[in-house]
């Protein structure tokens, strides 16, 4: 296949990615609890977003509206994540379904965009709880922004979010998801009517669930990583049943020399502005590959051979020790990494990075 020729590349398993959807929502759904597919993590590919439908997820979710632009055949509802920016609010409406949101001014714009288009637009209004990213912050500010939108026209308010540990760190539990049911039964009580989403977070909540602790008040949840990862974000584990390599990096060797562990001369700062350490281990066998910080970042990721050692990199050039690796490896042979999802979201967004999607079993 040409594809096969093309690096670097992410290589897709939308088969494992079925499997993993189907995993998360069949666990959520014995609990009462929806599952929004999160896709902004592959830049909103609608095969790639097929494959999580294919797998039972109920809500197609992205923080870019341009993303929920392309998925816009997809027959899901498609919630956008991220707070809209008042300049888009057109566009919010036209592409999106239902928005988060945390401040009145924007909602009053999406009234108005949406009376303009002749449409009702769905939000979610946001509470922080502690983790300091979005959200209206206490009983008095919400209070406040429902008796300034109750009576709009061209929304629906349909539901209350929040968002946990992705800035602040801050861990979902009993507790601050406590705070959550509470605000939900402030906003019914001030509206007249029941709420139709309970957003209890993202993947870092899906502990809860899985340890049979998540209020039954709470009936959807947002997920990205614990889908196309495997893993969940409260504390980094694997998900039992779920496959951790549907996404990996394949990236070519252009150099194989054998150098000093140490440079030679005054240290300095690299590229980057850090000043970098070494260790000495002598002259070792080091190959140079054809991908960088520019694609990956600054993110992490594992070679799947445990004989490879990252040393480092630079924009364009990821240098690594195959000293100790059984194999023989030569000039244009790839090796294989697998990707956390800070390194996966920057890979998946580069130009510079073919993806190849393998489908080994048919859809259902």
């Amino acid at each position: 296949m040409e594809s096969d020729k093309m690096n670097p590349k992410v290589t897709i398993d939308l088969a494992k990615l079925r499997h993993n959807a189907r995993v998360m929502t069949e666990k959520c759904n014995e609990y009462g609890i929806a599952i929004a597919g999160v896709t902004k993590v592959f830049g909103g590919r609608p095969e790639i977003a097929q494959a999580m439908i294919d797998g039972g997820i109920q809500y197609l979710a992205d923080s870019r509206v341009e993303n929920l632009k392309k998925m816009k055949d997809l027959s899901l509802p498609k919630i956008l994540l991220r707070l809209p920016m008042i300049s888009r609010v057109d566009d919010v409406v036209k592409y999106c379904d239902i928005s988060l949101n945390s401040e009145v001014e924007t909602i009053i714009a999406l009234s108005q965009a949406a009376e303009k288009q002749h449409k009702t637009h769905k939000i979610i209004l946001m509470v922080d709880l502690g983790d300091l990213r979005e959200g209206i912050f206490d009983s008095q500010a919400l209070k406040l922004a429902l008796d300034e939108i109750k009576n709009l026209k061209g929304i629906k308010v349909v539901g209350i979010g929040t968002n946990l540990t992705c800035y602040g760190g801050v861990i979902p539990d009993e507790e601050n998801l406590g705070r959550l049911i509470a605000y939900a039964s402030e906003i019914e009580a001030v509206l007249g009517t029941k709420l139709e989403i309970i957003s209890g977070g993202n993947s870092s909540s899906i502990y809860m669930v899985q340890e049979g602790r998540m209020l039954e008040e709470v009936n959807l949840l947002r997920l990205g990583e614990a889908i196309v990862l495997g893993t969940e974000s409260a504390y980094g584990n694997v998900i039992p049943g779920t496959h951790q390599d549907i996404f990996q990096l394949e990236a070519e060797i252009i150099e194989i020399k054998e150098k000093p562990s140490i440079p030679i001369g005054k240290i300095g700062m690299d590229a980057f502005g850090n000043k970098p350490s070494f260790e000495d281990k002598g002259v070792r066998k080091r190959a140079i590959l054809a991908v960088g910080k520019q694609d990956i970042g600054t993110h992490a990721i594992r070679p799947v051979n445990v004989n490879v050692i990252i040393l480092g990199g630079s924009s364009d050039h990821l240098i690594v020790d195959i000293t100790d690796c059984d194999m023989q490896h030569q000039i244009g042979s790839t090796l294989t990494f697998d990707l956390t999802y800070g390194a996966l979201l920057s890979l998946m967004t580069s130009e510079y990075i073919y993806k190849q999607m393998n489908d080994t079993k048919p859809r259902p």
